[in-house]
């Protein structure tokens, strides 16, 4: 199951009940959008013990419609990379306890 953006802020308003609810969003709402307009730019977003975001570009290129078999040209388009930090790494495989 994903994490959505209002269970995160209700989560938020459980772990920090002296800060208003409005407060929390508008604090997620500045993350979120400092992070999209590093990427945006092209420049890499690092989050210590959690990993770091950084665009590549992918080539244009020649692919096929899996439904008809079709070939389809896809043009050159940047895409998001996350690298997981190696603690989130371990956390996940249960090797930190």
């Amino acid at each position: 199951m994903a994490i959505v953006k209002s269970k995160l802020l209700e989560q938020l308003s459980k772990n920090y009940p002296n800060f208003l609810k409005k407060d929390l969003e508008k604090f997620t709402n500045i993350i979120l959008s400092e992070i999209k307009l590093t990427l945006k730019r092209g420049e890499r977003v690092e989050l210590r013990g959690f990993g770091v975001f950084s665009t590549k570009t992918q080539k244009a290129r020649i692919s096929r419609n899996p439904k008809t078999g079709e070939k389809v040209h896809t043009k050159k388009k940047n895409v998001i990379h996350f690298k997981m930090a190696k603690g989130m790494f371990k956390k996940l495989n249960n090797n930190e306890e």
